[in-house]
This record gives C-alpha cells, structure tokens and sequence, in this order.
C-alpha cells in the first residue's frame, strides 16, 4: 500500500469530514474566481489565445494536486513563466499564430518530460542550483519587463510605445479602464485578501463597456472566447533544428517554474509538519504540464499568491483544488460569453497588481549587508535580465553561473586559521583575537571544510609554507572535527603532509579527528600513531597534554 501511495500521493489524502469538505469547498471556489481572469491574463502575456489561459487552469492543476506531494498548491498559469514563454518563442513565430501555438505546447511538453524524468530519477536536489539571491535577482528582472510589456494596453496605446509621439492615438477610455483597475485591485487588496477582487472587476468593466460602446469606440476587449471543454491536442512535429532551439528555453522553464513551486510547497509543508517530499512535487508538476500541452496550452507551474490565497482561505486537502477545478470548468462551459467585452487594459491591470509584490528593491540592500560577493552577482543577474530581453534566461544562467564560480571558488580555497588559547578556555582565531601560540614552536591549525581533492592542495601547501616560514617549529596541531569528510586525494595529501614532517623531526598531533575521517585515513595506512603522530579524542585530550610536548627538548618524541 505504501508503494502505491508513492505512485498515488491522492491515496493518502485525510479522509474528508463534512466540516473539511466545506472548508475545502469555500476556498476551492475563492481561489477558482481568480484563476480564471488571472489565467486569461497571463495566457496575453504568453502571446497565446486566450481561452488558453483557461484550459491551463483546469485539467492540469487536477493533475498536479492528484500526483504532488503537496497537496495545497494552486497550479495554472503564472506570469513567470509566461514570460518565459513568450521570450522563448520571440522571433521563431508570430504571437498567437499556429505555429507560435505548437512549439508553446512543445515547451509545455518538453519542459513536464524533464521534470517527470527528474522527479523518478530522485534528482531533485538539482534545485539547489540556483541560490536565493540569484532568484530573487531573476524573479525582479522579469517582474521589470512583466510590467513594461503591460503598459502600452494600461495606457491605452494602440500602437506601443510609439503612440506617445502621437498624443491623439492614446485611447482615454482604456487609459480610464487601465488606472482606474489599478487603483480599485490595490485597494481591495489591502481591505481584504480573500475577497473575490480580480472577478468583480472584470464583470463591472465588462458590463460598463458594454454599455459605453467601448469596442465600437476604439477600445481594445478580449473578443469572443470559444465555449466548452478543451479537446485534445496533438501538435505537429517540429524538427530536429527547431527541438534545438527549444532546448535551453526547455531547461530554464524547467528550474524556474519549479523554483517557483519550492517557494509554495515549503510553506504547506512546513504548516503540515511534514518533509517537502521535492522528487514526488517534480513527478506532479511535470504531469500536469504534460497535460497542460495536450490541451493546446502552455507550461504551468504553482502561483505563489494564489497558494498563500488557498491557504488563508482555510484549505485543509487536495479537494480545495478539485472544488477549483471545478468551478473553472463549468466556466469553461457557461461564463466565457461573460467576458467578451471585457477591454485588455483590466486583464493588464490584473497582470501589473499581480506582479508589483515581486518589486523589493530593499531585499538587494539587504543582501549588500549579509554578502558583498552574493549582491553583486545578484545585481548582475538582474542586468543581464533586462538587458537581454526577450531572451531573458541569459540572466538565470549568468547568475548561475556565477554562483557556481563563486562556490568554487571558496571550495578552493578553504578556511584555514591558526589557533590559540582563547581565554574562555576554548582555541580560536589566534591572528583576529591576538593571542599567543598555543605552545613554544608549535603550529596549531583548523581547517573549516572537508579534506578532498578541492582543498587538499591548499592544506599542505599551508602547512609547508608555515615551516619554511618557521624552521625551529617542533610540533603542527590539526584540529580536525571540522573535517567531516576525506576523499583518495584528501588521504594521499595527508601521507604526503605526514611525511613531510617526519623528514623534518616535527610531529603531528590530530585531535577531534571525526569516524569517517579517521576510518578512511587508517585504510589507507596514514593514521598509525607512533614517535611523530599523537591522536587526541578532544580538544581537552590535546590541552592537557601540551605540558609534555612543550617541556621536551627539541628533536624528543613526546
């Protein structure tokens, strides 16, 4: 049975009371009014049809919530991840287009197989790639272009930005609707959460165009929306060449849009009192973009508002989610007549109040305070994002990068202090708290990383370097429970460093040295004590034997 439930993470779920199941009931339907302007929303931003940005919002968040561990999250459309899209398919295809359709479905398609393969594989550690300043970096960046792509439908300028040379192709009536969405989504915000704020707007606009005339007088609406169920989709196959080019979009709306999953999922977990199982939520999500593309529709990923919308809203289980779900397919059969005049400038007003929270110019302030290095690399994400758009995932992968390099970087070069007596009793940084050597022509150093083929180099040429440096040293101290691990290099490098010292009449006294060290070292034959090589089990141990090796003359084996 347990088994299964691996397979079957629903299987699992609590059985439902009726109190749980009106709870559920009550979000579910709180959560599914905003999907559904939201997901017509983003599905513009996405360059796709619009009825798209429902279709994503159905069947795929059903799966998601059936196959993740997680079962609070709400799955559809973000605007992350459209923009993704619609700056991966930048130049390969006209917005909307059928070609533009397909190859977005291919990256629905392409993008759920990875996630399921590396969900099944147990790759989820993967995640760790990208460091929280770099996403924070990324998710600011894109936020930027989100609202800029936005402002000419807010605006009301038919023509793009080049409609402000021309002040008479400024539609007043759309730049009306446009601020005056705004103003109304911010405050409603700040009143109350949970209320219903993104749907009422789109009903009032919808009925006040109606009335006003606004499409006959030039506005812009979402138009006619196609009624009912999606059907299958199958795209066409689009060649080797092409597959290519959707590669790295493929890779880069893989991590990021699970990124945005891992921020939700913590949070439900962490309320749950349960590890996040990220392998299972991998396995779920790629399913559900799976089934995102043979509805015709775009990669999906877990809203992080919308989640912390479902949670607030009292949503115990998964049923919440298929209570959503539900509402948005009889939606999908009945209302979308509802939205037809409903002009572009409120859908991009839902997108701009949407996306304003990601702004937090403070939080690179405060990363300046915690780490130099991490905020330059975080600011220099956030410039390659907005310099290279549309082909934004350069600045993901710039951070990345430069995270990595960072990372190695300190691998490399690993911490290594001489230590001295502090006067509390314990040994420290002998240089920082100036104090004295821990005995006559002794050397007592710590290493703060794992002894391995990244530091080992480092360790002895430390060491050889303090003895060239001090020919009368008698004795070199490894406080060693830092060390937590040792590989073949790290054990040929401590050979190596033994006999180093052998040569020269100095011995080596190892103290805290931790099982797994010790046990690796003594196979390979570099840990049998003798005349030059003393172990102590604690830092007590070494302490009280410092006498002995202090008082002998030199050359005398203590």
């Amino acid at each position: 049975m347990n088994r299964l439930r691996r397979f079957l993470p629903f299987l699992a779920w609590p059985r439902p009371t009726g109190a749980v199941l009106r709870g559920d009931a009550l979000a579910g339907i709180t959560v599914g009014l905003m999907v559904i302007p939201q997901g017509v929303a983003y599905a513009a931003l996405a360059g796709m049809p619009l009825i798209t940005g429902i279709y994503a919002s159905m069947l795929p968040a059903l799966v998601a919530v059936l196959f993740s561990g997680s079962m609070r999250l709400s799955v559809g459309p973000t605007a992350l991840t459209c923009l993704l899209v619609s700056a991966s398919l930048t130049g390969m295809a006209e917005p909307g287009s059928a070609q533009w359709i397909a190859l977005a479905v291919w990256l629905a398609l392409l993008s759920g197989l990875v996630q399921v393969v590396l969900g099944f594989a147990r790759f989820g550690w993967l995640l760790n790639l990208v460091n929280a300043p770099v996403l924070m970096a990324f998710t600011q960046g894109a936020a930027v272009l989100i609202i800029a792509s936005q402002l000419p439908s807010l605006l009301g300028l038919s023509g793009g930005w080049a409609a402000l040379a021309n002040p008479q192709q400024v539609h007043l009536p759309a730049v009306a609707f446009g601020l005056g969405s705004v103003v109304f989504l911010l405050l409603a915000r700040r009143w109350r959460a949970t209320f219903p704020s993104v749907l009422l707007l789109v009903v009032v606009s919808a009925g006040v165009s109606a009335w006003i005339g606004f499409e006959p007088a030039g506005g812009a609406v979402i138009g006619a929306l196609p009624q009912g169920l999606p059907a299958l989709y199958v795209p066409a196959w689009p060649g080797w060449a092409t597959l290519g080019q959707l590669l790295l979009p493929t890779l880069v709306i893989s991590l990021v849009s699970f990124l945005e999953t891992a921020s939700s999922a913590k949070v439900d977990s962490s309320r749950r009192g349960q590890r996040w199982d990220q392998d299972q939520d991998l396995i779920g999500q790629g399913l559900a973009k799976l089934v995102s593309g043979f509805s015709g529709a775009f990669p999906t990923s877990a809203s992080f508002s919308r989640s912390a919308l479902l949670l607030h809203s009292g949503a115990q289980t998964g049923w919440a989610t298929v209570f959503s779900v539900a509402l948005v397919g009889v939606a999908l059969v009945l209302l979308t007549p509802l939205l037809k005049h409903v002009p572009l400038a409120v859908l991009a007003a839902v997108v701009v109040v949407a996306v304003m929270g990601l702004l937090q110019p403070l939080a690179f302030v405060r990363l300046w305070a915690i780490s130099r290095v991490e905020s330059v690399i975080a600011g220099t994400t956030f410039v390659v994002t907005v310099l290279t758009a549309p082909q934004l995932y350069w600045g993901v992968l710039a951070g990345v990068l430069m995270a990595l390099s960072h990372f190695l970087y300190l691998r490399l070069h690993p911490r290594i202090i001489e230590v001295g007596l502090h006067p509390d009793g314990s040994l420290r940084d002998r240089h920082l708290w100036h104090l004295a050597p821990l005995a006559p022509a002794t050397y007592a150093l710590r290493m703060d990383a794992a002894l391995d083929f990244a530091t080992a180099s480092a360790f002895e040429h430390t060491v050889t370097r303090y003895l060239s440096e001090h020919p009368g040293t008698q004795h070199v101290v490894l406080i060693a429970h830092p060390i937590n691990w040792i590989d073949a290099t790290g054990a040929e490098g401590f050979g190596r460093l033994q006999s180093v010292l052998a040569e020269k009449h100095v011995t080596l006294h190892v103290v805290g040295i931790k099982l797994p060290v010790e046990t690796v070292l003594r196979t390979a034959g570099h840990l049998r004590e003798g005349p030059r090589l003393r172990l102590y089990r604690t830092e007590a141990d070494a302490l009280r034997a410092v006498p002995d090796w202090s008082e002998a003359p030199p050359g005398h084996a203590t």
